[in-house]
């Protein structure tokens, strides 16, 4: 704060000599006109005023005007006009990185892209076309009450519906009364009031304030207290009556930074005229593009590297706003260019982030630090890799910046660039001289990320210049592995070719051919196989790719692996062949090809169970049939004894029993119960079971994206604790037992085991 003496009609004096900007800016924020005589006035002023002054490219006005309309969109129409007009006299055929939703508008009312259409979709947006469609939203829009009455008559009228839309601020869910506070619907506001009793909410009175209808904001302040939202949507609105009205009588501070945001100047020489903070007043004059005003605060004392809450300097967003001439004029005199901000962002990197070639080549002639860091480590150059910006990060390679620097996360502009897909970067990086085998905290190179991201051009473009193909991330994961999880057959091969071991295997134990089998990859099996893959290879817990490929229910690929020589009866860690991985998800056209192709119906599991018992414990009789016409042993035992029919008798599954009965099923068939050991070796079984489920939720889990390590490891864990618990419940189920009587004994097994089916 500066408690300098100022004039006392410095106000007055100040909003004269500015007088033409804030009209013309008033005009378009309280835009009313829908006539076209009134619309090319308002166009012939900002034009005179803002364009043709050469204050403003007329690429920056179009911009401004298709941001008001969200507070002031029943003139869509009217903006899109005043956009046709500056589009046609000015011949601008596109706005680059325009929003989706003006392109949607603009396409909508004139059935011209105003941005490349390549990539757009529209279909994400929520309800932008009230302005056009016959609804009882149009019809507050337009204060249209006979319409309005008519909606509310209809059958399955709701009077606490909400709209939501991107076509009104933030996206905000708006209740009718408060979109009658909006858009200053006076009479259907009343008829809410009246016949509804509808709320008036604090988002009532923040939106009379935009509306701007005196009635209905008294009506607001009846019942609601203005806050600061009201003040940000009066300064929206361009009202100076309504700013100082909050300013005086509810003692509600004007937030200088969105006066420049809004480009409400009046408001901002009414918070001068208050405050006399000519620090702030300073900083915020950048926003604007008046260099007098600037020059103005800067002789009243103000600090020229003066911070606001985000710690930014005037020339701090000069450079945002893209503002050459202010940006000038403060290092002209005397500003600090190499200032940070709370994000520990200098102009540079603000410049090159907003891509202004233009400022960015001002900034380094005058020795702005091209190799500053932010807060994550990035330079400008990381910057410019993200966002493909070659002829930026040709400048600062020109004026020094190291190559090689690194973020916080140890990765290089090489990296970033790589992830990013952006090869233009990538071979400007590769033709300086960049470290192509540099890695990241995770261990990946840029070939390890290419390869995930399956940028193909890239990958080729990496090992060209003497990328490592066999370079592992901390998980043990190899390029191979993340290609062929893509189906990019292409990009293997040449990875192969450049001598990428495919029976590598990451920290799971898992091979490309695991990975490749998950995915229903045929080609690229086939591929790997011809390149020496071993079809049997098995992970950590056992499993061949044979295991994927069924868990994954891919029955081409388990085919294709078969007559590649898999092993059909090859066990995990916990015992399970691939027909018991079938049988768990009673996939019969799976089980049928896996039996046609040699699987060991009558091969059992660690608790002696055999497949028929599994299918008659799930009463899947369409499984047992197909089991029982490969010849399954329908009499086979499991080690307490017992067969799947008394499995089927167990679970009531009367066409299950008749199915086994009538072939043979022996229904005399007695369970062994001699030993209460027995009972411990059913405790041991369901602690494998409960461990082969454990470790099935571990492979799901290595399916999710590998980033997020911490939060997969406490699912983990916390899946574990679970499963132990179970456990622990089923050896005091156990305890509880009383040895001396073998029925009861049983009945309680059945129970614990029929909990444990899940």
């Amino acid at each position: 704060m500066c408690d300098q003496d100022t004039s006392p009609n410095k106000y007055s004096e100040l909003r004269n000599i500015h007088k033409y900007y804030i009209d013309s800016y008033a005009a378009l924020y309280r835009l009313n006109a829908e006539n076209d005589e009134e619309l090319n006035s308002i166009y012939k002023m900002i034009k005179a005023n803002l364009i043709d002054s050469k204050k403003y490219l007329p690429e920056k006005i179009i911009r401004e005007i298709f941001g008001i309309i969200v507070f002031n969109n029943r003139y869509t129409k009217s903006y899109l006009k005043l956009v046709k007009l500056i589009s046609d006299n000015y011949q601008i055929k596109e706005i680059p990185y325009l929003s989706k939703e003006y392109i949607y508008l603009f396409h909508k009312e004139y059935g011209i892209y105003l941005s490349n259409p390549t990539d757009i979709r529209f279909d994400f947006l929520k309800n932008m076309d009230v302005c056009y469609e016959d609804t009882i939203y149009r019809a507050i829009m337009y204060n249209d009450l006979k319409r309005f009455i008519y909606f509310t008559e209809r059958d399955g009228f709701d009077e606490n519906q909400k709209l939501e839309s991107d076509f009104y601020p933030s996206s905000i869910r708006f209740s009718l009364l408060e979109l009658c506070c909006y858009h200053g619907a006076a009479d259907c506001f009343k008829l809410l009031r009246t016949k509804y009793n509808s709320e008036i909410t604090q988002k009532c009175l923040g939106n009379s304030f935009l509306g701007g209808n005196s009635e209905i904001m008294s009506e607001c302040l009846k019942y609601q207290t203005p806050d600061k939202l009201c003040m940000y949507y009066t300064i929206i609105s361009h009202n100076i009556d309504f700013v100082t009205f909050l300013m005086n009588e509810y003692n509600i501070e004007i937030d200088p930074h969105e006066c420049g945001l809004y480009n409400n100047l009046d408001a901002l020489l009414v918070y001068f005229d208050q405050t006399n903070d000519v620090n702030k007043c300073l900083i915020y004059s950048s926003m604007f593009d008046i260099p007098s005003l600037c020059e103005y605060f800067l002789s009243l004392g103000a600090n020229i590297d003066a911070k606001d809450e985000m710690e930014r300097t005037a020339l701090h967003y000069s450079v945002l706003f893209g503002f050459l001439e202010i940006a000038e004029f403060l290092i002209s005199h005397g500003a600090n260019i190499n200032e940070k901000d709370v994000n520990q962002e200098t102009s540079l990197h603000l410049a090159t982030d907003k891509f202004d070639d233009t400022m960015v080549e001002y900034l380094l002639s005058h020795g702005v630090n091209v190799n500053e860091k932010d807060i994550n480590g990035c330079t400008a150059l990381h910057y410019a890799a993200n966002h493909n910006l070659k002829e930026i990060a040709e400048l600062l390679i020109s004026y020094g910046a190291n190559i090689n620097e690194t973020t916080l996360n140890n990765e290089t502009a090489l990296y970033r660039a790589s992830d990013c897909g952006n090869k233009e970067i990538v071979e400007l990086l590769l033709s300086h001289g960049a470290k192509v085998n540099e890695k990241n905290i995770d261990g990946n190179t840029a070939l390890n990320i290419a390869a995930h991201n399956d940028y193909t051009d890239i990958v080729q473009l990496l090992l060209s210049h003497g990328a490592s193909v066999n370079e592992r991330d901390k998980y043990g994961k190899f390029a191979l592995h993340s290609l062929v999880s893509c189906h990019e057959k292409a990009t293997v091969e040449l990875l192969l070719s450049y001598g990428a071991n495919v029976n590598a295997k990451n920290n799971y134990g898992e091979t490309a051919l695991h990975t490749a089998a998950s995915y229903d990859n045929n080609e690229i099996i086939e591929l790997l196989l011809s390149h020496g893959a071993n079809v049997n290879e098995k992970d950590n817990y056992g499993k061949t790719a044979i295991h994927y490929a069924t868990e994954s229910n891919h029955k081409a690929t388990v085919e294709l692996l078969l007559l590649h020589g898999a092993n059909i009866n090859e066990k995990d860690a916990n015992g399970i062949t691939v027909l018991y991985l079938a049988l768990n998800d009673l996939n019969n056209e799976m089980i049928d090809l896996l039996v046609s192709y040699g699987a060991n119906v009558n091969k059992k599991r660690v608790d002696g169970k055999t497949a028929l018992h599994v299918a008659a414990c799930n009463n899947s009789i369409e499984t047992a049939k197909l089991l029982i016409s490969n010849g399954i042993n329908i009499n086979e035992k499991d080690i307490f004894g017992e067969t799947a029919l008394h499995y089927a008798a167990g679970t009531n599954s009367k066409e299950t029993v008749e199915l086994l009965i009538s072939h043979g099923a022996n229904i005399n068939e007695k369970i062994k119960m001699e030993k209460p050991f027995f009972i411990m070796q059913y405790i041991i079984i369901v602690k494998k079971l409960l461990n082969f489920l454990f470790h099935s939720v571990q492979i799901s889990m290595k399916k999710i994206i590998m980033e997020k390590t911490l939060f997969i490891m406490q699912y983990r864990r916390m899946v574990k604790k679970q499963l132990n618990f179970l456990f622990h419940l089923v050896q005091i189920s156990m305890k509880k037992i009383i040895m001396e009587k073998p029925l009861f004994i049983m009945q309680q097994v059945q129970i614990v085991k029929e909990q444990l089916n899940f």
